[in-house]
């Protein structure tokens, strides 16, 4: 990494923190909040969870949106302050070795990496659902609309999409950016488009599920119970997901201390608003109730545009199924980016294995990083989607687990690394210790509790194996999986664990420690 004088106040990054060979300055504040975005994939995330949502908490569902949007919202600021004294692409791998040593920091990259891999998978489905409703939609055809139905076709055009976003991921930031632009712009259009029109209709008498709206909608303390309100969040947690893409980024980014950061919390704004808009919108035309195209009914629950788009938009329905399909494609290409540079950083500071680390010469991205996580990705999808359908849904539970794990320990590293500048002022209280605290320790409590959860059954799509819920054996299976990996790993590799290439520093100190 290149080295230049600091800004009046900062210290130096540390000169460990080296270049790795990406492209240096290719994204602006613009670009980055657009990848942001693209990462989260709003119209995928909203058609996945709306329907889950409604079915834990009801008509609570905007009020578990805005919960959930909360500790993300104070991480984000955890993120910010560590970036801003260490942007390094390994982002919350290299933050928490650095503040917590090899072992934690290492479980913390495996987390990043398995959260990815998994919203990959779940991409990929969603892109391949939306395909053929979209190419049935435009002929008239259901049979060509029931396709991915076909566990054999599935897994095909699921392997042809994962192709083809790590292809365009392979060839750098320059393709990459000037794909999402459009793909981002298409997709919050049509979303504004179905919130206007679902409004109106409801007011209208346009749906026969219509009901008024009601400021109850965001009071979380409606909620049925504690445990469906946690259920709520952890599904709340994955809608979120996504927008740290601005900051592993940061490499080639310009004014990679303060863009990235910037853009996240931008990112988070623009999603918040987004989300509470549909869903107030979805809620006041088709109800939670589990008849017709109801948010609470099984036919909704899986793909709930898939059954809004006609009603909604009528003859411009094939727009939301095309919008769903764009968000999907975007956020495959732009999620690469999170994994890929991960694996990076872990491979250049040896944590696995150097290839990892190579940097292709012409497109100046992590080649063998971006060629693995593509792979990885199509072999979890193809091994779920054989052993059970259910199982992608359960995936998505899973993943809230995953993202407090990896959040939750970012922000703990924030407030420990930054531990006695705690008190040099009102700005560091808050915003390295304060908000980053809060955060993680309600990531804490939400992950304590959707683990014990998750080992009935009942949680998720039902599914059990030896008596214990399959969204547990996803979630805290791959976790340990993680832990069995670092141990090989340690053996393989050394130096990494003995602090000779990245060391567990304290941030006023120049010896490890």
């Amino acid at each position: 990494m290149r080295h230049t004088e600091p800004p009046a106040g900062e210290r130096p990054i540390e000169p460990e923190l080296r270049d790795k060979g990406l492209r240096h300055g290719a994204l602006g504040l613009t670009a980055s909040v657009v990848l942001g975005i693209s990462s989260v994939a709003p119209a995928y995330a909203l058609t996945a969870t709306l329907g889950p949502a409604v079915d834990e908490v009801g008509p609570q569902t905007p009020a578990v949106f805005l919960s959930g949007f909360l500790p993300m919202f104070l991480v984000a600021y955890a993120y910010r302050e560590l970036n801003r004294s260490m942007p390094d692409c390994g982002t919350s791998f290299t933050w928490t070795v650095k503040a917590f040593g090899p072992h934690v920091g290492w479980m913390c990259g495996w987390g990043t990496v398995v959260a990815t891999v998994i919203v990959l998978s779940n991409l990929a489905g969603v892109a391949t659902d939306f395909l053929y409703l979209t190419l049935g939609e435009l002929t008239g055809s259901t049979g060509v609309a029931g396709l991915s139905d076909n566990k054999a076709v599935n897994i095909l055009t699921c392997l042809g999409f994962l192709a083809g976003a790590t292809a365009v991921a392979y060839r750098g930031m320059t393709v990459t950016k000037e794909v999402q632009y459009v793909l981002v712009a298409m997709q919050l259009a049509v979303l504004a488009l179905f919130t206007v029109l679902a409004l109106v209709k409801a007011g209208d008498a346009g749906s026969e599920f219509a009901v008024r709206s009601s400021w109850s909608w965001l009071d979380p303390g409606r909620t049925r119970s504690f445990a469906a309100f946690t259920a709520g969040i952890s599904l709340s947690l994955f809608i979120y997901w996504g927008w740290d893409t601005s900051l592993t980024v940061n490499e080639e980014t310009s004014d990679r201390r303060r863009t990235p950061g910037r853009a996240a919390l931008l990112t988070m704004v623009i999603i918040l608003t987004t989300y509470l808009l549909v869903a107030v919108a979805a809620q006041r035309f088709a109800g939670v109730g589990r008849e017709g195209y109801g948010l609470g009914s099984p036919e909704t629950g899986d793909n709930a545009f898939a059954a809004l788009a006609d009603p909604v938009l009528g003859e411009l329905a094939a727009l939301m199924f095309f919008a769903v399909l764009a968000s999907s494609v975007s956020s495959l290409q732009t999620t690469f980016l999170l994994a890929a540079r991960t694996l990076l950083a872990m491979g250049f500071y040896q944590a696995v294995s150097r290839r990892f680390a190579e940097v292709h010469p012409r497109f100046r991205s992590p080649s063998f990083a971006t060629l693995c996580a593509g792979a990885g990705t199509g072999l979890f999808y193809t091994v779920m989607t054989l052993v059970s359908r259910h199982a992608l849904v359960d995936t998505i539970y899973a993943l809230g687990l995953m993202i407090c794990f990896y959040y939750g320990l970012t922000a703990y590293a924030c407030v420990w690394y930054f531990r006695t500048e705690l008190t040099a002022g009102a700005r560091d209280f808050v915003f390295k210790g304060l908000f980053p605290a809060l955060g993680a320790t309600l990531l804490t409590a939400v992950f304590l509790k959707t683990a014990v959860d998750t080992w009935d059954p009942a949680y998720g799509s039902g599914d059990a194996l030896f008596g214990v819920g399959t969204v547990f054996w996803i979630a805290v299976g791959l976790l340990g999986l993680g832990l069995l990996v670092m141990l090989v790993s340690r053996r393989r590799a050394p130096a990494f664990f003995r602090g000779r290439t990245l060391r567990h520093t304290h941030p006023t100190l120049d010896a490890p420690y």
